[in-house]
């Protein structure tokens, strides 16, 4: 198989691309800076199509990159385009979303021979907004669950109960939240957070707060292993990526009640979930978990099962691997 995927870098999508090309033999990246995207037309020079094959990639500017007799195979790996969603944007970013960006994105969907997507919700949500005709084909993503693994006996050791914040510090992951919850957190709880791949700035100086700034993505397992629970309260996920990997590390997760999210973490089970926003109900589940051990290693270890058996790596790679058959079988 001839597999051509023109992505743009520093995203979760990106990173997922790149599984598939080290486990589908015929499968190419194509890397580009996400600036490019300022000029659409630039990237049918930056990747140029091949004459055969598929071209699979997300909807945003695959047209960019469509060729008449090439299948296309698109992934909505999140979907931001809705009205739920302009609150948390910006003012350039509400009308880019509004024009350009909605119009490249249907035209790609209407182009487009496979659309899926990395959950039932976004799917949905697709399906709503774009009101299309096409069946979409969910494939939740998966991830490297030898390794990312649970930390061995006596690693997380110490008084200090560690919470991670993994994601850019916008208002779309909830960082805005942090100062709020950090307050509410029981003595003796810390939170570490990252900056993300494309943010620079950091929250206030805190005591109980730590910084590790921008974590390449080959250390990430190492900094799950060093916490003891995952804080995801983000407002939209087209799949959840941080909540996965940390769930695959042995972590409970306490997360936003919100569009993927249920999808993944069990609410109970295997962390517990909140409503969107509520500082007070996020502190309350943290501290819970902070004071019993005895939970976090039970939902650790329900949430490492629920990794093993639905969001492994070979299990994502051999469905887009049937995909792309039955795709080029169709031609």
């Amino acid at each position: 198989m001839n597999i051509f995927s023109p992505m743009a870098t520093g995203n979760g999508a990106h990173v997922i691309h790149q599984m598939l090309q080290a486990g589908i033999p015929g499968y190419k990246v194509c890397s580009f800076n996400p600036w490019w995207t300022i000029v659409p037309p630039a990237l049918s020079l930056l990747c140029r199509t091949p004459r055969h094959g598929i071209v699979h990639t997300t909807p945003d500017h695959a047209i960019f990159n469509a060729r008449k007799d090439v299948p296309l195979v698109i992934t909505f790996h999140n979907y931001v385009l809705d009205a739920y969603m302009a609150d948390y944007s910006s003012p350039v970013q509400r009308l880019h979303y509004a024009t350009d960006l909605k119009w490249f994105t249907e035209r790609a969907c209407r182009r487009a021979d496979v659309i899926t997507a990395v959950s039932r919700f976004t799917a949905q949500l697709v399906n709503t907004e774009l009101c299309l005709q096409k069946n979409i084909r969910v494939i939740y993503n998966g991830i490297n669950e030898q390794g990312f693994s649970p930390a061995k006996t006596g690693q997380r050791s110490g008084k200090t109960v560690k919470v991670l914040f993994s994601g850019n510090l916008s208002r779309r992951k909830g960082a805005n939240l942090l100062p709020g919850i950090l307050k509410q957190l029981n003595p003796g709880v810390e939170l570490i957070y990252t900056t993300g791949l494309r943010c620079k700035h950091r929250l206030p100086e805190h005591p109980s707060l730590s910084c590790v700034g921008q974590v390449p993505y080959t250390d990430m397992p190492e900094l799950y292993r060093q916490a003891d629970l995952l804080l995801f309260p983000t407002v939209r996920e087209g799949f959840g990526l941080a909540a996965v990997e940390a769930m695959a590390c042995g972590l409970p997760v306490v997360a936003t009640d919100c569009s993927s999210i249920p999808e993944l973490v069990v609410d109970g089970k295997g962390g517990f979930l909140c409503p969107a926003g509520d500082t007070k109900q996020f502190a309350a589940r943290i501290n819970e978990l902070a004071d019993s051990t005895t939970l976090r290693r039970q939902m650790g270890d329900y949430n490492r099962a629920r990794v093993e058996e639905k969001f492994t790596l070979q299990r994502m790679v051999n469905e887009y691997r049937e995909l792309f058959e039955e795709t080029l079988g169709d031609c």
